[in-house]
């Protein structure tokens, strides 16, 4: 039962508190205390899970860097009952950060490639290094090291099979993590012939070790074109896991996050919610109701942003509206976008509607969700160029749109020729190759944009795009949240 919440402007201040800290997971460290585990993640965490697939903004970052954390690591493993977890003994095989002890980085990796160094060979490096081969720690450049464990295939061997018996016998197990794979290069060929040798690596030493385990990261986009090229990939995606986020986890992070702001406004609204626990000094759980129950979480909802998108029921409920209107083509949201909706809805609330009887306004939500659809194309933009291309003939159009018109305007403005061109196109002085596996075939350029959650396939034929890309694309829909006009 819940009690009397905070007055609005606190209930503003505690928002802005916590949501800042929160959707930017690039430049922002997990701690005990914003550590979120949604039941969903807990195979994402299993050890013997190598690929853990993860659109932008998912999470992907979030669990490298916590799993790479002693404290938190023990933290996930005793809530989600993972008793091997506490026992991982954790490496780093490539992420975001530069560190160039322990993988080669982006600038060194476009030196291998271009000295057609093979992707088994850069990454059987990095994991001895990782397993501490001595003979590695002394030679600086990592062509040299690479061209040592090429020149010692058995040592290799023996190297891997000595730490996997060290391993059992120490009762702990080896973890080599890998993230930020959309770093490794920026020709897509070559980024996708490095990720192929990380998964062929993974499954080998999956198949031949008891106790030494890689997990990646990857988007799944990057995970297809590397499938490509790698004709065992099945043998790994069979138990892949998804880092997927339902409403309830959504609306269950952002009540962790503002119970765990060192605030007096956060002491006061965990008051309000009977049932928070601290299993760990400065670690507040939020009560199951608060987690798993979608109307407790809609009344607590609706006690900061009101019930209704408007005047009345016809408008929408502002708990399922928020993330209606945030999903992609396969009804997923991330929560960065989730956090950043919600951050511009309080900003906008504060500025224009600061006497609002409650704490998030509508119209900020709609602002907010402007302001998310305009931060995912841009990522997808940086990500994908060519979607941009192919979505841009289609801006001022009206969704759900018929594909004949859809191709008739891709047609027009001659659509397969603009993608050919950006496919062999340059970002500096150097050339890069990225786009659609086929630029030649709309309606397998529909299915490819279809499968990225750009697009989806209405029950009657019609395409249609999810708020998220339509609204900074600059498509319209009846009765939607207005676009972004350009």
């Amino acid at each position: 039962m819940m009690t009397a919440l905070l007055p609005p402007q606190e209930l503003r201040t505690l928002l802005g508190a916590a949501l800042p800290s929160t959707y930017d997971a690039d430049t922002i460290e997990p701690t005990v205390s914003t550590l979120f585990t949604p039941a969903g993640h807990r195979r994402a965490l299993d050890v013997d899970t190598t690929v853990v697939r993860g659109g932008r903004g998912a999470g992907k970052t979030f669990w490298f860097r916590s799993l790479r954390d002693d404290r938190l690591r023990a933290v996930a493993a005793s809530e989600y009952l993972i008793d091997r977890l506490a026992r991982v003994r954790v490496d780093a095989g490539y992420g975001a950060t530069i560190d160039s002890d322990r993988y080669p980085g982006p600038g060194e990796l476009h030196h291998l490639v271009d000295r057609d160094v093979a992707a088994q060979d850069v990454w059987n490096t990095v994991l001895l290094a990782a397993l501490g081969v001595p003979d590695l720690k002394s030679v600086l450049s990592w062509e040299e090291r690479i061209r040592w464990v090429r020149e010692h295939p058995m040592a290799r061997d023996r190297v891997i099979a000595d730490a996997d018996r060290q391993a059992r016998a120490d009762g702990t197990l080896r973890m080599i993590l890998f993230d930020a794979l959309e770093h490794l290069h920026r020709d897509r060929r070559h980024a996708d012939q490095l990720v192929a040798g990380i998964l062929q690596l993974a499954l080998e030493v999956r198949l031949r070790t008891q106790n030494i385990r890689f997990k990646v990261f990857i988007r799944p986009d990057m995970l297809d074109g590397a499938l490509l090229s790698f004709p065992d990939a099945s043998k790994l995606t069979s138990n892949a896991a998804n880092l997927t986020w339902s409403p309830p986890n959504l609306y269950g992070l952002l009540f962790h996050h503002l119970g765990n702001v060192a605030t007096t406004e956060a002491e006061r609204f965990r008051a309000s919610v009977p049932g928070w626990t601290e299993p760990t000094p400065g670690r507040h759980l939020p009560p199951p109701s608060l987690l798993g129950d979608e109307d407790q979480q809609a009344a607590l909802f609706t006690a900061i942003a009101g019930p209704y998108m408007g005047a009345n029921f016809r408008k929408g409920h502002t708990y399922t509206w928020l993330p209606n209107h945030l999903m992609d083509g396969a009804e997923q949201v991330s929560p960065r976008s989730f956090l950043n909706a919600l951050a511009k809805a309080v900003e906008e609330t504060e500025a224009r509607y600061a006497t609002h009887p409650y704490a998030i306004h509508h119209e900020g939500i709609r602002r907010g969700v402007q302001a998310a659809s305009t931060t995912r194309v841009e990522e997808i933009r940086e990500d994908l160029p060519w979607v941009q291309t192919a979505i841009a003939p289609l801006a001022g159009q009206q969704v759900p749109i018929d594909e004949s018109l859809v191709i008739g305007l891709w047609s027009d403005h001659e659509l397969t020729e603009s993608l050919q061109r950006q496919m062999t196109g340059t970002v500096g002085s150097e050339a890069v190759r990225t786009g659609p596996r086929n630029p030649d075939r709309y309606p397998d350029l529909i299915g490819e944009l279809i499968d990225l959650g750009v697009m989806r396939r209405r029950k009657d034929g019609r395409i249609d795009l999810p708020d998220v890309y339509r609204v900074a694309f600059s498509i319209g829909r009846k009765g939607g949240v207005p676009r972004v006009r350009t």
